[in-house]
């Protein structure tokens, strides 16, 4: 362990509970890694971690808000009841071979762990481990429970699990993130909605008939259009990004009768996202009157921001800082190195850039950033945020990872099963878990965290940004799942 522990009893215990147990989840975190499944696919990595909750002697709850892959365990008795949140999902188009420095897919075009979400998972199973462990020991009243969570990565699994009541008796949410600094997070996620666009038209020969035929892929390229010059009129926080689903066949000598788009719409909140989707769908709804066509849209999954919880970041920070960073050797650093020569400047500058700190030749993290630094706004969207606003919730990053490594890239696939992600794995375990026991020891703790969240969230409040009715979209995105 660090020489930056204290010399407290109980915390000496519960980092010598959590070292036992580490090799067994490094062995799932690399077990998951290799067996890469996307958004609402991920059948066997929920396996996994469902039999190691089994054989630890959680008591478990499976099919969460009517999901296969999301499962819960829960152990202890009385007193709070804190979460532990783990992730196990891949992303498609990252297949990457380990322990590399250049670009190389063990299979071209399959899926890989861009996220760090073998990680993820493992991690958080470990901390829940030995918290079990801890209050046994201790005869310390509370309950940790893990939930594994599916579908991250634009399935909106948590938003679901949150609507369906599965968080409703949890008093405290702790989970973590692989990055590229350690770190308590501190900036706001956006809101999040993807919908889905379909254009109906009617087909005809495209030579000798063009004026009987109505594109749908003419409306989808007007409303692609159209969006774009959305983009000028709409806050410079908010996003607005599109893929083809359906580009209405292979043959251009057929006016193509059905296409089919997916946009993502980001803004700073739950109600600015909202307002943005309506001027989106009048887009479309004016291509398809340019067109002659007719559109439908569906919302298939739609995420809230984060909600910061400042006693619980307080509480977590000063953690991190008696733990320390992972203590990386010389070998670590070369390979972080090499990493680092397949980065551009301006990824290494970002990441620099991203904790408000000029940029260093400095390969991994030896810090703990300061409560203090500037950070950039956050950019990105999590269903974390939907538990947020309805659990007191506070969030690690770990550094598993060489500085100025982009998430969503083969690099960050390559370095997943590495020695740097590892002791990256289990020092976030460790602030989890050490996190949690002050947080079981201090009901004063417990109570201003919760007044937090009720004054943050006294004005909006929460509802969910999924419709009334919404189902996980388990089958659309299993259609696009790539099988590894």
């Amino acid at each position: 362990m660090s020489a930056h522990t204290t010399n407290n009893s109980q915390f000496d215990a519960l980092l010598s509970l959590l070292a036992a147990k580490a090799p067994e989840t490094i062995a799932l975190s690399d077990r998951v890694w290799g067996m890469p499944e996307t958004c609402y696919a991920e059948h066997r990595s929920a396996a996994e971690h469902l039999q190691m909750l089994e054989q630890e002697g959680f008591r478990i709850t499976k099919d969460l808000a009517g999901i296969s892959t999301a499962m819960m365990g829960e152990a202890g008795s009385g007193g709070p009841l804190i979460a532990l949140l783990g992730e196990f999902d891949a992303l498609a188009n990252l297949s990457q071979e380990a322990g590399v420095a250049e670009a190389k897919p063990l299979v071209a075009g399959h899926n890989g762990h861009g996220c760090g979400h073998n990680l993820l998972g493992s991690a958080s199973m470990l901390a829940a481990i030995a918290l079990k462990d801890w209050l046994a020991q201790t005869g310390t009243p509370g309950r940790v429970r893990y939930y594994g969570c599916p579908a991250e990565e634009g399935g909106a699994a948590k938003s679901f699990m949150v609507k369906a009541g599965a968080f409703d008796d949890v008093d405290i949410a702790l989970t973590w993130h692989p990055a590229e600094f350690m770190e308590v997070v501190r900036e706001t996620s956006l809101a999040n909605c993807r919908i889905d666009f379909t254009f109906s038209g009617t087909a005809s020969h495209a030579g000798m008939a063009p004026h009987l035929g109505r594109s749908a892929l003419d409306a989808a390229e007007l409303m692609n259009v159209g969006v774009n010059y959305l983009r000028e009129h709409v806050p410079t926080d908010c996003r607005m990004h599109y893929a083809y689903l359906n580009a209405g066949g292979i043959s251009p000598n057929v006016v193509q009768a059905v296409t089919k788009l997916r946009y993502v719409v980001r803004a700073p909140d739950r109600t600015r996202m909202l307002d943005l989707v309506e001027r989106v769908k009048k887009v479309a709804q004016g291509a398809a009157m340019m067109t002659e066509t007719t559109v439908s849209s569906t919302m298939i999954s739609a995420v809230s921001n984060l909600v910061s919880n400042r006693p619980l970041e307080e509480a977590m920070q000063d953690v991190m800082e008696q733990l320390g960073p992972p203590e990386f050797d010389a070998a670590d650093r070369d390979f972080a190195e090499s990493i680092r020569r397949s980065l551009s400047e301006a990824d290494i500058g970002a990441a620099w850039q991203s904790i408000g700190q000029p940029a260093r030749p400095l390969p991994l993290c030896d810090f703990v950033v300061e409560a203090s630094e500037r950070r950039a706004p956050g950019g990105g969207s999590t269903d974390l945020g939907d538990v947020s606003w309805v659990v007191p919730t506070v969030q690690a990053h770990s550094a598993t990872c060489a500085i100025g490594t982009q998430l969503h890239t083969w690099q960050m696939v390559a370095q997943g099963k590495s020695p740097i992600a590892h002791k990256g794995m289990v020092r976030a375990a460790e602030v989890l878990a050490a996190t949690a026991t002050r947080i079981y020891q201090d009901a004063n703790l417990r109570q201003r965290a919760k007044e937090a969240l009720k004054e943050a969230t006294r004005v909006a409040g929460y509802t969910s940004p999924l419709p009334d009715g919404a189902q996980p979209p388990i089958q659309e995105m299993a259609a696009l799942a790539t099988a590894p």
